[in-house]
């Protein structure tokens, strides 16, 4: 949750008007945060509190893959409470392991989906991602951080740099697949 391109991207959408909730997990197995992400999800959903119409999800690594596999599980539903996803170095295999593929959620997904990620990222290689991207029947968007890390560390540029990158792209992203929902 404090990680700082989550803080960075929350800060930045909320100064845009776009409200963000932000909750941590401290499991570090994807299962238990999914189970943590989905009772967050049912909670919107249901609240009295929050008279939400929809949400995004967006997760960072295994954040966004717990983010996908929620959205596959709630996909019976089939209410349009969540409005699409956004993949921050989304893991799609483990380092030099690019035979075991994570794409299992990504390619029942239906909802728009956008992946930001770095093109040097040893957990997501480019072409990897573009091939699994290709398959999925959801609308998607993948924006490369050149030469960016799992970390979005980019030799040369500053950590604020690469983040007013990725924030201005996911804000764009959020506002077009809004405007969608609401044409």
């Amino acid at each position: 949750m404090n990680f700082p391109h989550l803080v960075s991207l929350a800060v930045y959408l909320a100064s845009h008007g776009v409200l963000c909730l932000r909750f941590t997990c401290k499991g570090l197995n994807v299962a238990y945060r999914t189970k943590a992400f989905k009772t967050v999800v049912e909670y919107l959903k249901l609240s009295d509190d929050y008279k939400l119409l929809g949400v995004f999800l967006a997760g960072r690594s295994m954040g966004s893959r717990a983010a996908a596999s929620v959205i596959r599980q709630l996909s019976q539903d089939d209410d349009d409470f969540i409005q699409g996803l956004v993949c921050l170095s989304y893991p799609l295999h483990r380092p030099k392991l690019q035979s075991k593929l994570r794409d299992e959620d990504l390619l029942l997904i239906r909802c728009p989906v956008l992946f930001v990620s770095g093109s040097a990222d040893e957990m997501c290689e480019k072409q990897l991602l573009e091939s699994v991207a290709s398959k999925m029947k959801a609308p998607k968007k993948i924006h490369w951080i050149d030469k960016g890390n799992h970390g979005m560390v980019v030799k040369g540029r500053t950590t604020d740099d690469v983040m007013e990158e990725i924030n201005v792209q996911v804000f764009s992203w959020l506002r077009e697949n809004i405007e969608l929902e609401h044409k």
